[in-house]
């Protein structure tokens, strides 16, 4: 297994990936279009972010996605963590920590400040793996807008 980035190719396969992952979410559904637009807009534009993939023997096994901000507080760029899946039939193996591992130090050597993430506040599984990968609760609570 190795970490990658994703290339515009790879659009459907993490699109199949989102669908799987909103379709257990409190506050999105599973749109493949709106995936689609989403995906290409980060895989065509490097100032966006990037994607990283998991492979095995080829085959795209998970998706981290991290998004470019600037924290003014901090002086700098900062990511956003979107999108971190696993393939069902590869968790438990580590695939997850590898993904997570990889996602974390390129933002550490692209100079990124900061990473922050949003899980579901009763996804305690992802609330404890995130933990073991140093993330910590903020005391910050999200707030959003939809239009």
């Amino acid at each position: 297994m190795h970490v990658d980035f994703a290339v515009p190719t790879d659009g459907d396969k993490l699109a199949e990936f989102l669908g799987i992952l909103f379709s257990h979410d409190h506050e999105f559904a599973p749109n493949i279009e709106k995936q689609k637009a989403g995906l290409s807009m980060i895989l065509s534009d490097d100032k966006a972010g990037k994607i990283l993939v998991l492979k095995e023997n080829g085959i795209i096994i998970g998706m981290v996605s991290l998004l470019v901000s600037v924290s003014t507080a901090l002086g700098g760029r900062v990511a956003v963590l979107e999108d971190m899946f696993v393939d069902p039939a590869y968790r438990n193996r580590g695939c997850g920590g590898m993904l997570l591992d990889a996602a974390i130090t390129f933002a550490r050597e692209s100079g990124f400040l900061r990473i922050t993430l949003l899980t579901d506040f009763d996804n305690e599984g992802a609330q404890r793996f995130y933990n073991a990968h140093g993330f910590s609760v903020s005391h910050m609570i999200p707030l959003r807008i939809l239009f």
